[in-house]
């Protein structure tokens, strides 16, 4: 049985994730507004990703014997004033996340949950690559994202990204 503490923190996180496909499809839509079709379709697939971890989240809760509780989910409400502000965004949201993992990993070694810590060290080691994924973006922005020929070519590259399921069994 999952203690209280834990089975609070792991099911405000399954919300979270669901806020942060919201968020992710919030900036898909301001990228397919402006035209670039490579930039919405790479945030389409990150609010698949976190569709993804809230549906793992969901599953983990469920067979340590929590209950999920789904509670509201805000939406976005963000004016983008130009392309980089989303990537910069990302990063932001993504340092919180990681934040907030670092939180339930902290509760769950306190009262030595050692199987919650082991299904977190996955989504540990995913944050480290969401937060470099995010930072890598804003450093290309920054080389190429001012010329047009080179936003083109970034959109095109980031228009390549395939969605991979997650490969975590709870």
């Amino acid at each position: 049985m999952l203690d209280s503490k834990v089975a609070e923190l792991l099911n405000n996180q399954i919300n979270k994730e669901f806020y942060s496909a919201y968020f992710y499809l919030d900036m898909a839509n301001y990228y397919e507004e402006q035209g670039l079709l490579g930039f919405s379709s790479w945030y389409k697939i990150q609010a698949q990703e976190e569709r993804d971890h809230a549906m793992l989240f969901i599953d983990y809760l469920q067979n340590n014997g929590g209950k999920v509780k789904f509670e509201t989910i805000e939406a976005p409400a963000k004016d983008y004033k130009n392309f980089l502000e989303p990537l910069e965004e990302t990063l932001v949201h993504e340092r919180y996340v990681t934040s907030l993992i670092h939180t339930i990993y902290d509760a769950a070694y306190s009262v030595k949950d050692f199987r919650t810590m082991q299904f977190l060290d996955w989504f540990v080691k995913e944050q480290g690559e969401e937060e470099k994924n995010s930072d890598d973006l804003i450093k290309k922005f920054k080389l190429f994202g001012s010329d047009s020929k080179g936003l083109y070519s970034l959109d095109s590259e980031m228009g390549l990204r395939v969605y991979t399921a997650p490969s975590l069994t709870v």
